[in-house]
């Protein structure tokens, strides 16, 4: 069968990336090897960003520029105003909010923060915080970023595009064949459920799978040293908490960034990240916990953590290399041949990835519409878990002292 496009991955660059080709007409499929959305996206917080921890020094730096439309753009996606169409996606916030640890370095991050942002944070009241900061020392501010749903996000656009959308087994049931190093010219797969097979002649292959670029790039016959990873070591805590989304800063930096949501049992789960995840790579799952409440305790007064439960987990950032190991400043698209390799960097910057990539794709070659009823029979991927529901996560519960923990499986 021949195809204009061929995506490899199921996380928000990919899905996206699916939604926009085919409303431009391309005869378009997606590959997924595992469950849409595992790793990078559905472990992420949810944050649209603004470019606000990229303001922290008070300068408008390169990154801030090139995130700063997108609260515009995913917010309109949202209300089902433009395409992608959105509207069944859910929110966990419409808002974050801003506070600072009592130190003059923060006072001044938070200043720094308002440099350059088409959405800038607002003082609010005492009387206008939620529960969770009615004990914060300082300033409490509101900012325009919404919070979704990874997951829900997954499966609104996986149902809109379901019919093209496969499973596949990417170790026993995936062959390129090369025309030359990064020229496919066609794709083999077999069937997962019942060993059928499946040959592709896409003009394009784009792959999109995040840390999975680099295995996919070697059967291309491309290098994979042009993908770094960047660990982070994130905090799970669930249990009576009130609903928080939002940062603290400290100087430059996001000393936490804590995002909630309500579990199938009706806890509340906090997800913990900013830099004590950067630093928990350095702390095994018992240290970082630790560390986590001694933080907690500091930054969020008055919180009653007695009767919750502590997990962490580890996720990679995938992205292109940079020279110097660190964040790329936007999305990253390299090209060879027929293969296009592409890394958003963030969720938040996958309309932008779409955008770039489909800008470089040639026009459709198919006048009919495409028909997926070859596919009917295939199987199609499941929507990856949230963290906090992975079967057999270990949690750990701790007493009123905060020692003498005991662990038992979720």
């Amino acid at each position: 069968m021949r195809l204009d496009a061929l995506i490899f991955g199921g996380g928000a660059a990919g899905l996206w990336l699916l939604d926009r080709l085919s409303r431009d007409g391309h005869h378009v499929l997606l590959l997924e090897a595992n469950a849409l959305g595992a790793g990078q996206t559905v472990a992420s917080q949810g944050i649209i960003h603004g470019g606000l921890k990229y303001t922290l020094s008070g300068l408008l730096t390169k990154s801030a520029k090139n995130i700063r439309e997108m609260p515009t753009i995913w917010r309109d996606s949202l209300l089902g105003r433009v395409t992608p169409n959105l509207s069944q996606t859910r929110l966990r916030s419409g808002c974050c909010y801003l506070w600072q640890t009592d130190s003059l370095s923060s006072r001044a991050g938070m200043i720094g923060a308002r440099f350059g942002l088409q959405v800038t944070p607002e003082s609010i009241s005492i009387d206008e915080r939620p529960e969770a900061l009615k004990n914060v020392y300082g300033t409490v501010a509101r900012l325009p970023e919404q919070v979704i749903a990874p997951r829900s996000f997954i499966q609104d656009l996986a149902f809109q595009y379901r019919d093209r959308i496969l499973q596949i087994d990417a170790k026993r049931g995936l062959e390129f064949e090369l025309d030359s190093p990064g020229e496919v010219s066609a794709v083999k797969l077999t069937s997962p459920r019942d060993g059928s097979t499946l040959t592709l002649h896409p003009r394009q292959v784009i792959f999109t799978a995040g840390a999975g670029n680099a295995r996919l790039r070697q059967m291309a016959g491309l290098s994979a040293d042009v993908m770094q990873r960047r660990p982070l070591h994130m905090v799970l805590v669930r249990g009576n908490l009130p609903e928080l989304n939002g940062h603290c800063l400290d100087g430059a930096k996001t000393r936490v960034t804590i995002t909630s949501e309500i579990d199938a049992e009706g806890r509340m789960v906090w997800q913990i990240g900013g830099q004590i995840a950067e630093e928990g790579v350095n702390f095994d799952s018992a240290a970082l916990t630790e560390r986590a409440k001694s933080e907690l305790s500091i930054v969020l007064p008055g919180i009653d953590f007695r009767q919750t439960e502590w997990s962490t987990y580890t996720i990679d950032r995938a992205e292109g290399a940079t020279a110097n190991g660190g964040r790329p400043e936007s999305i990253q698209v390299l090209c060879a041949g027929n293969v296009t390799t592409g890394w958003p960097t963030k969720l938040v910057l996958a309309p932008v990835l779409a955008q770039e990539i489909a800008s470089r794709a040639s026009s459709p070659y198919f006048s009919a519409s495409f028909d997926t009823t070859p596919f009917v029979n295939w199987p199609h991927p499941e929507v990856a878990l949230l963290p906090w529901d992975e079967a057999g996560r270990q949690w750990r519960k701790l007493d009123p002292g905060f020692a003498n923990e005991q662990r038992r499986a979720a």
